[in-house]
């Protein structure tokens, strides 16, 4: 039983990285879902905005799907902003198989990447009509993971490397938890 939560700003590769350690542990027999917060968001409750109200209920539902997918044997990996510490470690108390992992992304790496001109909208002037006014990192809070588990700096690492270190990460996880149920 394991449900790994992501944490990290937006294009910071988060749903690359987790369906990339998806594929890799389907292909050596686990079961696993990615719960990505995109996804679950717009289908399921898109009647949630922004606010720090509404961030902190997605989390705690996103959550909530990935802890019961975690209770049925299935690894379970959120693929989400998660901004707040304090949700975080809301989620952590689930239990001991409950591990957060910072997907770091530095705002250079990230405003060179902006497929979604999320970060070009963010930086226009405040009088302009397109404007993002609640960016995560940029005009609204991000914070950074206290005792994060696993940190990958994925302006420092190739996108293939981020998902081999999730991969090994979850499966050393894996083995420590066999290891201490035999003893």
């Amino acid at each position: 039983m394991m449900f790994i939560q992501l944490t990290g700003l937006s294009g910071s590769g988060k749903s690359t990285i987790a369906n990339g350690a998806r594929l890799l542990l389907q292909q050596r027999g686990h079961a696993v879902e990615v719960v990505d917060g995109d996804i679950y968001r717009n289908a399921l409750w898109p009647d949630l905005g922004f606010s720090r109200k509404d961030r902190n209920e997605n989390i705690r539902r996103l959550g909530f799907v990935a802890n019961r997918f975690a209770a049925n044997g299935v690894i379970s990996i959120m693929a989400a902003i998660n901004p707040y510490e304090d949700v975080r470690k809301e989620l952590r108390n689930y239990g001991d198989h409950v591990v957060t992992v910072w997907i770091n992304c530095d705002l250079a790496t990230l405003l060179r990447r902006d497929t979604k001109q999320l970060y070009h909208k963010a930086l226009l002037p405040e009088s302009h009509p397109d404007r993002i006014n609640n960016l995560t990192g940029v005009n609204d809070p991000y914070d950074v993971p206290v005792d994060p588990d696993l940190i990958i700096n994925t302006h420092e690492c190739t996108e293939a490397l981020s998902i081999e270190l999730l991969y090994h990460f979850i499966v050393n996880r894996m083995v420590a938890s066999q290891q201490e149920k035999v003893r």
